[in-house]
C-alpha cells in the first residue's frame, strides 16, 4: 500500500492511499490535487473518507465524486456535501481491501470521526483529521475540553505502533509549545530535531506513531505531573483532569 501526502492550502494534507491502481483519500479539501495525483499515476478513486465537516476538508469532495464516481464516507451528525454514506462509532468500512473502523473523536467539531485500520503493510494506521496532531491537537471549536480529553485519551489507548496521519503540517509549531510545557523532556528535544531537519528537506513530518505522542505530545500527558505544574505555573486552575486539559489548550491558544 503506498501512502502519499499531498499538500493542499497552507498546510493541509490531503492523504491519498492506493494499491494496484485502486485509490482512496482523505479530507480533500481540494480536489484539483487528487485529481492532478491521480492522472499521473494512473489511478481509480474508489472512496473518499472525510472526517470532519470544515471546507478545507471537504471543498474537494463534490467535484472528486462527480469526476470518479467515488463513493463519499463521512461522519454522520455533520453536514458534508451529499450523497455520502453517513457513519457512526462503531461502523465499518471497507475501503481499498481494507477494513475501517469508526470512531466518535468529537471536541474540535461536535461530530468528528476518525478512521482506523488494524493491519495496512503490518502495522495500524489511524486517519485522525484534526483531533490529534503530532505534538498537539486541534482548537476545541464546537465540542468541549471534556469532549477532547476524552477523544484523545480514545485514541492514546490504540497500539503503540499505529502510525498516525493528521491533516495538517503544524508540527513544529505545536513541539515550540510543547517545549515551553516540558523544558525537561528528551523525547521531546530529539523529536523537534527530527522533525526539523525533515522540514528543512522540504519533507512532512507525518506520519507520527501513537508511541511517540504518547512520549512528547502535552495534550495526550496532560494528566503528567510535570505538565500539571506547568499549566498551574501558567495560571491557577481546578487540580482535575478536564479543567487542567482546558487550561492547557487555551495556553496554547495563546501562546506565541
Amino acid at each position: 500500500m503506498n501512502i502519499i501526502a499531498l499538500p493542499a492550502f497552507a498546510d493541509n494534507y490531503i492523504w491519498l492511499l492506493h494499491d494496484q491502481g485502486r485509490a482512496l483519500v482523505v479530507d480533500p479539501g481540494d480536489a484539483e490535487p487528487v485529481l492532478n495525483a491521480l492522472q499521473s499515476r494512473g489511478l481509480h478513486l474508489e472512496a473518499i473518507l472525510v472526517t470532519h465537516h470544515h471546507p478545507d476538508h471537504t471543498g474537494g469532495v463534490a467535484e472528486l465524486r462527480a469526476v470518479t464516481g467515488a463513493t463519499v464516507w463521512g461522519p454522520a451528525r455533520e453536514a458534508i456535501p451529499a450523497p455520502f454514506a453517513a457513519l457512526k462509532d462503531g461502523d465499518t468500512i471497507e475501503a481499498l481491501g481494507k477494513t475501517w473502523m469508526v470512531l466518535d473523536v468529537p471536541g474540535h467539531t461536535a461530530g468528528h470521526i476518525a478512521y482506523f485500520a488494524d493491519d495496512v503493510d503490518g502495522a495500524p494506521l489511524l486517519f485522525c483529521g484534526d483531533t490529534l496532531f503530532s505534538g498537539g491537537c486541534g482548537r476545541i471549536f464546537e465540542g468541549t475540553p471534556g469532549q477532547m480529553l476524552a477523544s484523545l485519551d480514545r485514541l492514546a489507548a490504540l497500539p503503540d505502533t499505529t502510525r498516525v496521519y493528521c491533516t495538517h503540517e503544524y508540527t513544529l509549531s505545536n513541539l515550540r509549545f510543547a517545549r515551553a510545557v516540558e523544558p525537561g523532556n528528551e523525547a521531546l528535544r530529539r523529536h523537534e530535531h527530527d522533525c526539523a531537519a525533515l522540514r528543512e528537506r522540504g519533507q512532512a513530518t507525518l506520519p507520527s506513531s501513537i508511541a511517540v505522542e504518547r512520549q512528547i505530545n502535552p495534550f495526550l500527558r496532560s494528566r503528567e505531573p510535570v505538565v500539571r505544574r506547568a499549566v498551574q505555573a501558567w495560571r491557577s486552575t481546578p487540580d482535575d483532569d478536564v479543567a487542567v486539559f482546558a487550561a492547557l489548550r487555551q495556553w496554547k491558544n495563546e501562546f506565541r
